[in-house]
């Protein structure tokens, strides 16, 4: 008699589950709103710091070209940097790859190229474990145990008879009778 294994009702119930799950989607949109205005807000004070506005209503010629000048100079001191911070990005994802091969060969999560099938007698495996040293022969066929032809032909019943004859007495009604009064004969 199988067991009656008794439903577990929900804690919350669908309706309520359904309000929270709401309620959290729209305070994670409203958070992810805030990081955005605040990323902006950054990206402007930095922007303040390392570029002022420019007064150059008031310039001569000459103060122009040297503030142009001053601002090539530091447009390359920056893409200098710039150029030195991707070096140092490539060498370092370079550097991770490699580890990353080094970490994976060493877990052993390479391809395993496909094994051949080698016939290999019981003697060699065990020289090669054991080393040329021990000399075991191990004959595995010496330990079987013989058996005789002749006593599995005396236990099997002779019958030498055509199957043909058998096949043709044993069909329509008189050899269904014949199998079931065979039956019923060894059943008492």
């Amino acid at each position: 008699m199988p067991e009656h294994v008794q439903e577990r009702k929900p804690k919350i119930s669908a309706s309520r589950k359904l309000m929270l799950k709401s309620l959290m989607v729209a305070k994670a949109k409203e958070e992810l709103e805030q990081e955005i205005l605040v990323k902006e807000e950054e990206k402007h004070k930095y922007l303040a710091e390392r570029a002022p506005p420019l007064n150059t209503s008031s310039l001569s010629l000459a103060q122009l070209q040297d503030l142009c000048r001053e601002l090539h100079a530091k447009v390359d001191v920056v893409d200098e940097e710039r150029y030195d911070i991707e070096a140092k990005v490539m060498l370092n994802t370079r550097e991770i790859k490699d580890l990353n091969i080094k970490v994976l060969d060493l877990r052993g999560k390479f391809k395993r190229p496909n094994l051949r099938r080698v016939r290999v007698s019981a003697d060699a495996i065990l020289r090669s474990l054991l080393g040329s040293k021990h000399k075991v022969s191990m004959d595995l066929r010496a330990n079987l145990k013989s058996v005789k032809k002749e006593d599995t032909e005396k236990k099997r019943p002779v019958e030498d008879s055509d199957w043909r004859k058998n096949v043709e007495a044993m069909s329509g009604m008189e050899g269904r009778k014949k199998m079931f009064d065979a039956a019923k004969g060894s059943a008492q």
